[in-house]
């Protein structure tokens, strides 16, 4: 009986073993997986916060707390089965749908950009007069459709990283970045969209030091969020662009990555002991210029196919 009783704690032990390892690959599958759609996340905080501009301070957490649980709902309750569909029946439609993906976000990067430099932006319809209720709702609505795109494309390219691995590890996968970004994400909106609130009430207490932190809090924020938006806008070429080339590549076209790949390893040699950094750059400003060109030109096509409805109108 002890020889059994100690079989049995050995087994115990190997299928704990068994399974924290399966919890590690999982949650460094989930980091890996997350990381790369870093740029779709910096571009998600940055938009968020406009959606509770114009209301009152009081209703600002609540709100994004409804956006917080609609983007839940968009990554696990739509998202997640459709990616799973996707895997188990057209494996081979994954690349070619985050390559759509990829050029949406450079072409609505593009649109930023053009926009910063003067240039026409969308058309924006004229509103009917709503009251307080309504306008929260239309945010609330507004906020979760933008959401479902961008987190259309967090999944997408979570589930290409983990294409390979069993169906259950998949689901696990895209569960658990799709939980940790919107976790992060709507925590840091929480943060940014308080932050000069904190700041005035700092600003209100006795201590020198504490009063000018907060006053530097509530100056700083449009800085901020100026930045935010900046980086945003970046991250979405970049990344965008990026995913177009190893799309490309994928398929069996070979340029431009080619080139880019050889271009950073000449540069990250010349580099010394920043070369690995100065590689990054390389790739980084390649894919943010093809994303540029790419989404410049979608968004010319749509501005044309626009202007003609509207003179046919």
């Amino acid at each position: 009986m002890p020889s059994g009783l100690v079989a049995l704690l050995d087994d115990i032990a190997g299928i704990t073993k068994l399974a924290a390892a399966s919890l590690d690959d999982i949650g460094a599958a989930a980091g890996k997986a997350g990381s790369k759609a870093i740029g779709v996340v910096v571009d998600d905080a940055a938009v968020t916060p406009r959606y509770v501009v114009g209301l009152t301070p009081a209703r600002e957490l609540p709100i994004i707390a409804k956006i917080a649980i609609g983007s839940l709902r968009n990554k696990l309750l739509i998202l997640l089965p459709a990616a799973l569909i996707l895997s188990a029946f057209a494996p081979w439609a994954i690349t070619p749908i985050l390559m759509l993906g990829g050029a949406y976000l450079c072409f609505e990067g593009a649109e930023k950009v053009i926009e910063a430099l003067g240039g026409a932006g969308h058309a924006e319809e004229e509103a009917a007069p709503m009251d307080a209720a309504q306008l929260e709702q239309s945010k609330i609505s507004g906020a979760i459709r933008t959401d479902l795109i961008l987190s259309a494309e967090i999944m997408a390219i979570a589930l290409a990283d983990v294409s390979d691995s069993p169906l259950v590890s998949q689901g696990v996968v895209l569960a658990v970045v799709g939980i940790g970004i919107t976790v992060l994400v709507y925590g840091v909106v929480g943060l940014i969209v308080k932050m000069d609130d904190i700041g005035l009430h700092l600003a209100e207490r006795r201590a020198a030091a504490t009063r000018a932190l907060g006053r530097g809090l509530v100056k700083g924020m449009p800085v901020l969020m100026a930045m935010l938006s900046i980086v945003g806008t970046a991250a979405m070429i970049w990344v965008g662009g990026g995913i177009l080339v190893h799309g490309l590549e994928v398929l069996g076209v070979h340029e431009p990555a080619g080139t880019i790949h050889h271009a950073a390893e000449a540069v990250a040699h010349a580099g010394g002991a920043i070369g690995g950094f100065v590689g990054w750059l390389v790739t980084a400003a390649a894919s943010g210029l093809i994303g540029l060109l790419v989404g410049g030109a979608i968004a010319f096509a749509v501005h044309q196919i626009h202007t003609l409805r509207h003179r046919s109108a």
